[in-house]
């Protein structure tokens, strides 16, 4: 594949990652929102030695799940940023993080698909010579 080609797949693979990246703190926002609430309902239903415990339960809870998502959020967003931008270091961080969209089925095994389709047509010029043995 051609350098030039190269480039606009990884211009849409930064494209992918950042729209993953800002769909992925969505549903951490989501998630934020709907534990909110259950917690809200809870606490109203709850007497007020109960309503102690719960709302220690509740500063830790709250919180936890959509700061753990944003941080796993936060590699594709700079991966695509960087890919975006043409950084050399880009490559590396959207090899890493194509690994492990493997693991999202559906949509982010096909963008960690793409992501080392991308990285072995761009290696291949460099293992070309054996592939003739």
């Amino acid at each position: 594949m051609d350098a030039q080609r190269l480039d606009g797949h990884k211009k849409v693979l930064g494209i992918l990652y950042i729209i993953s990246a800002a769909l992925t703190t969505l549903g951490a926002l989501l998630i934020n929102a709907l534990l909110s609430l259950i917690f809200t309902f809870a606490f109203e239903q709850a007497d007020p030695e109960e309503q102690r415990i719960m709302d220690l339960i509740m500063a830790f809870t709250a919180y936890l799940p959509a700061i753990i998502i944003f941080i796993f959020a936060l590699p594709t967003f700079i991966a695509g940023i960087g890919l975006l931008t043409k950084q050399s270091w880009a490559v590396i961080i959207s090899l890493i993080v194509g690994c492990l969209k493997l693991f999202s089925f559906p949509i982010g095994t096909a963008i960690g698909i793409y992501a080392e389709f991308l990285e072995q047509q761009s290696n291949l010029d460099n293992w070309s010579l054996f592939w003739y043995w």
